[in-house]
C-alpha cells in the first residue's frame, strides 16, 4: 500500500509514539513473586517472569524485519546456555525469534483489517538438556491501526422515491458508509456525510446519512428524476481523512395534482346508418399529465338527445372514452345527435382540490349518413298454419316488407329455394301472398321453415330476408295398421279360449285427443270356427282359439283378416292379415317345430323322384332356348319391300359411330345428291331393335319425288308448329349448291310470301313472342320483309 504525503507524516507521528512505547513493552525479567508456578512431580516454585502485550503497527513498508519486542529470563546469564523458542499463530511464518537474545521480529507486512492480533507461546530451554528452565507462557501481539481504509457504501448505488410536491425536510432515504479501520482507536473510522451533487433540491444529515428534500413543490411533470452524489469522509471530515462516494437516484412519484382536460371543446363524427349495434362510433380522450391510478378516468354522457342511443365506456389501457351504438340508427328518423360528455378522475387527492375541479366537459355531435338499406319485413318471423288437405293454390298467409329509405322503392318477393327444395310453396312477387304449390303431407314434414327474399325494384342487390314457419295441420288421412309384423303360432293341442296373440295398432296421424282404435274380424271371417278376436278397449286386441286342437296335416297355416278402425273424422279403416302357424308344442306349450313338408309332399313320390322330374324340365328348357337361338342366327336374305314407307323409321344402335366419317350404318350422299336414292336393304352385321336402313346401293332416278314430298311435309309442319324449338336459330341441312331439285331446305324459306299461314296473331301474345312476330309477321315492321 502506497502512502501519500499526508499519510506518510501521520505514519511518522505514530512511529515515534511506537518507539516511545516499545521500551516499555520489552519483556524484562522482574523479581516478582506474585504468581507461583507449579510443575508436576516437583516441588513448588515461584514464577520468575511476567509478560506484557506487544504492539506493532500495520502496513510496515520497510525492507528489514520489523522489531516487535524482546524476551528475557533471569535464568539467562548471558553465557548462551539458554535458548528461546516461539510457537502459536504466525510463529516462524510471520514472527521469528532470536534463540540467543530473545528478540522478536515481524517478517511480513501486517494488516489489522485481516487479523487484529496474534496469540503466541514463548518458552526458555536449557541448550544442553533441551529442557524448559521456565514454564511456557502465552502472550498477544496486537496490530496497531492506522487510517488506511476509506469509507465504503456497501449498499450503493441507491435508488429512492419521494412524492412530488412534498414539503421541505421530507425523508427520502438513508445511506450508510462502512470504514474498515479500528473504531476504538482514534478517528480513523469516524465518518461524516456531505452532498456533492443534488443541491439545492436535496440535503443530507452529516452524522446519520439521511437524505431529505430541500425545496418545496417539486413537480414531477417538470422533472421526475434527480441524480445525487453523497460523500462519506473519515477522521470526522478533517483534512487528511479518506473518503468514498456513492450515487443516489431519486425519482419523484406521482400524485394526483393535475385535473383532466379535453383538448377540444367540441367534436363531430359521421357514421352510416347501417352501422351495427355495439359498433364503435368514436374515441375521445381527456388529457391528464398524471400517470397510473392518478390518471384513471371515467366518462359519462350527462346530457343530449342521444342518451338512449349511445353509451360511453373507458378503455382501461389508454384511458380513452369509447362511444358505441346501443340502438340501430335510422337516417329517415333522425339525422344527428348531440352528446354532452364529462370526464372525471376516479382518485382525487383532497390536498390538491384547490387546483380546480378534477373533471371536464365536451360536446360530441354525431351525424348519421344515409345508406341504401335493404327492405325490412314487418316481422322477423311469421308463423302460419295450413291444413295438409289444402289444395294447390290455397292462400296460407301474407308477408310484408318496405324500403326504409326515403325513396321507398317498390319491393318484389321471392322464396329462397334453398329453404324450399321441393317447391311446396309459391309467393306472389308483388303482394307477398304465400300459396301452396304442391300437396302437403304432415307425416312427411310437419313444419316448413322457409326464407322469403324482398328485393328493391330499383336496386335488386338490396335484399331483405324474412323467415316464415308454416305448420301443417293434421287430417285423418292415414288408416291404422299393425304395430309390427306378428309371428303367431298355435299349438296342435290348443284348447278353446286360449290366448295366442295380443296385437296393437299404429296410425301416422296425430289427432289432438290421441288415438282410439277398434278391432274386429272381417265379415267373412267373423263366423270361422278356428279363432275369435276380443277388443280390449285400450288400443289392443286379443286373438283366442275357438276350437279344440289343430292338425298340421290338415292345415298348417291360417290367415285371419282383422279389421281396424280409428277414431278420426271421418274415420279410416284397414284390413290386416294375421298369419297363424300350427306348431308341435311341448308340455309347456312352447313350439318345437312348425314345418309341414312331410304333409305337403304328394303321396307315393319320393324326394329322388321329384329331383328327376325337375332335371327333365330343365333339360327341355335348355333345348328350347338352343332352338330359338339357332333360328335367330339363321341368315334371312330378305330385302325390304320397295313399296314400304321407311322414311320415319327410327334406327338405334348400341354403339357410337364416328360421325360423318362413319358410313357403315348410313350414307350422307343421298342428301348431298338428290338425283339418286338409296336402295333400301337390311343390315345383317348388327341387331337393331327394329328393321332399319343398312349399307346402301345407289341408283339414279329422274326425279326425287320421295325426298321432295318428305321435306315439304316436314317444312309445313314446322311452319304451323308454334312450339318447334329453337325459335331464334338457323337450322342447316347437309346440302350445298344451286339448281338442286329439292331447292333449299332452310327453314327460313317458311316466311316466304307463298305461305298460306298468317302469323299476325303472334303480336298479340306479348313481349315473349315479339321475336317470332317480327320473323313471321307480314306487317310493315317484319324483320325480313
Amino acid at each position: 500500500m502506497k502512502l501519500g504525503k499526508v499519510e506518510f507524516c501521520h505514519f511518522l507521528q505514530i512511529l515515534a509514539l511506537f518507539l516511545c512505547l516499545s521500551g516499555m513493552n520489552q519483556a524484562e525479567l522482574s523479581r516478582s513473586r506474585s504468581k507461583p508456578y507449579f510443575q508436576s512431580g516437583r516441588t513448588r516454585t515461584k514464577r520468575s517472569w511476567v509478560w506484557n502485550q506487544f504492539f506493532v503497527l500495520e502496513e510496515y513498508m520497510g525492507t528489514d524485519p520489523l522489531y516487535v519486542g524482546k524476551l528475557h529470563s533471569d535464568v539467562d546469564k548471558g553465557d548462551g546456555s539458554i535458548k528461546y523458542i516461539l510457537s502459536g499463530e504466525g510463529a516462524s511464518s510471520i514472527f521469528i525469534i532470536d534463540e540467543n537474545t530473545g528478540d522478536i521480529h515481524a517478517t511480513k507486512r501486517l494488516d489489522r483489517e485481516e487479523q487484529a492480533y496474534y496469540t503466541l507461546r514463548a518458552q526458555a530451554l536449557d541448550r544442553l538438556t533441551n529442557k524448559p528452565v521456565e514454564p511456557e507462557s502465552e502472550f498477544v501481539i496486537k496490530i496497531q491501526d492506522i487510517n488506511d481504509n476509506e469509507p465504503k457504501f456497501l449498499d450503493g448505488p441507491y435508488t429512492a422515491g419521494v412524492p412530488e410536491m412534498s414539503p421541505v425536510g421530507t425523508s427520502v432515504v438513508q445511506v450508510t458508509a462502512t470504514d474498515a479501520d479500528d473504531p476504538t482507536y482514534g478517528n480513523s473510522a469516524r465518518v461524516v456525510y456531505s452532498i456533492l451533487q443534488g443541491q439545492p433540491y436535496f440535503s443530507v444529515e452529516p452524522k446519520t446519512g439521511v437524505i431529505k428534500t430541500a425545496l418545496p413543490n417539486m413537480d414531477r411533470e417538470a422533472k421526475d428524476q434527480y441524480l445525487l452524489v453523497i460523500q462519506a469522509k473519515d477522521m470526522v471530515g478533517q483534512n487528511g481523512g479518506l473518503s468514498g462516494t456513492t450515487s443516489v437516484t431519486v425519482t419523484l412519484t406521482d400524485v394526483n395534482d393535475n385535473p383532466p382536460r379535453f383538448p377540444r371543446r367540441s367534436y363531430q363524427y359521421n357514421v352510416p346508418e347501417s352501422l351495427p349495434v355495439a359498433s364503435v362510433v368514436a374515441r375521445i380522450k381527456a388529457a391528464d399529465a398524471d400517470v397510473g391510478p392518478n390518471a384513471e378516468m371515467e366518462y359519462k354522457i350527462v346530457d343530449g338527445d342521444g342518451l338512449g342511443v349511445f353509451k360511453i365506456s373507458v378503455d382501461k389501457d389508454t384511458q380513452e372514452g369509447i362511444i358505441t351504438i346501443q340502438k340501430e340508427l335510422d337516417f329517415e328518423a333522425k339525422t344527428s345527435y348531440t352528446l354532452r360528455i364529462e370526464a372525471a378522475n376516479m382518485h382525487v387527492d383532497p390536498r390538491f382540490l384547490s387546483l380546480g375541479p378534477f373533471s371536464d366537459m365536451t360536446t360530441v355531435k354525431i351525424i348519421v349518413e344515409d345508406v341504401d338499406e335493404p327492405p325490412v319485413f314487418t316481422s322477423r318471423l311469421y308463423s302460419m298454419v295450413v291444413s295438409e288437405a289444402a289444395k294447390v293454390g290455397t292462400i296460407i298467409g301474407t308477408v310484408a316488407a318496405h324500403d326504409p329509405d326515403a325513396s321507398n322503392s317498390p319491393v318484389r318477393y321471392s322464396i329462397d329455394r334453398n329453404t324450399d327444395l321441393e317447391r311446396y310453396f309459391n309467393i306472389d312477387a308483388n303482394s307477398g301472398v304465400i300459396t301452396t304449390a304442391k300437396s302437403l303431407d304432415r307425416e312427411t314434414n310437419a313444419i316448413h321453415n322457409i326464407t322469403v327474399l324482398a328485393m328493391e325494384s330499383q336496386n335488386p342487390a338490396q335484399i331483405g330476408r324474412g323467415y316464415v314457419a308454416i305448420t301443417i295441420l293434421d287430417i285423418n288421412d292415414n288408416a291404422p295398421e299393425f304395430a309390427m309384423e306378428y309371428e303367431t303360432t298355435v299349438c296342435e293341442n290348443a284348447r278353446p279360449g286360449q290366448v295366442i296373440q295380443k296385437i296393437s295398432a299404429i296410425d301416422k296421424d296425430d289427432p289432438p285427443n290421441g288415438h282410439q282404435f277398434y278391432f274386429s274380424l272381417t265379415a267373412e271371417a267373423a263366423n270361422n270356427h278356428n279363432f275369435t278376436l276380443q277388443d280390449n278397449k285400450d288400443n289392443t286386441a286379443t286373438v283366442l282359439t275357438r276350437r279344440n286342437g289343430f292338425r298340421r296335416q290338415e292345415q298348417s297355416v291360417f290367415y285371419l283378416p282383422i279389421f281396424i278402425v280409428d277414431s278420426g273424422s271421418p274415420s279410416l279403416s284397414s284390413t290386416n292379415t294375421l298369419t297363424i302357424r300350427v306348431c308341435d308344442c311341448d308340455a309347456d306349450g312352447i313350439a318345437q317345430t312348425c314345418n309341414a313338408e312331410a304333409y305337403i309332399l304328394p303321396a307315393g313320390l319320393s324326394t329322388g323322384a321329384l329331383i328327376a322330374i325337375l332335371a327333365c324340365v330343365l333339360t327341355l328348357l335348355v333345348l328350347v332356348l338352343l332352338i330359338v337361338t339357332m333360328r335367330r342366327r339363321k341368315k334371312e336374305p330378305l330385302i325390304f319391300d320397295e313399296e314400304r314407307d321407311i322414311r320415319e323409321n327410327i334406327v338405334r344402335y348400341d354403339d357410337e359411330g364416328g360421325g360423318e366419317e362413319d358410313t357403315e350404318a348410313f350414307d350422307m350422299a343421298a342428301l348431298r345428291n338428290l338425283n339418286i336414292i338409296r336402295d333400301t336393304k337390311t343390315r345383317r352385321d348388327v341387331t337393331p331393335e327394329i328393321q332399319f336402313l343398312s349399307r346402301p346401293t345407289f341408283k339414279s332416278i329422274p326425279d326425287n319425288v320421295i325426298f321432295r314430298e318428305f321435306i315439304w311435309e316436314r317444312l309445313k309442319e314446322a311452319d304451323v308448329d308454334p312450339c318447334a324449338p329453337p325459335y331464334d336459330s338457323l337450322q342447316t341441312y347437309a346440302f350445298e349448291g344451286n339448281g338442286s331439285v329439292a331447292e333449299s331446305l332452310s327453314s327460313l324459306d317458311s316466311i316466304s310470301s307463298n305461305s298460306d299461314q298468317n302469323y299476325d296473331y303472334l303480336s298479340d301474345w306479348g313481349p315473349r313472342f315479339k321475336r317470332l312476330a317480327d320473323m313471321y309477321g307480314t306487317g310493315p315492321d317484319c324483320l325480313y320483309s
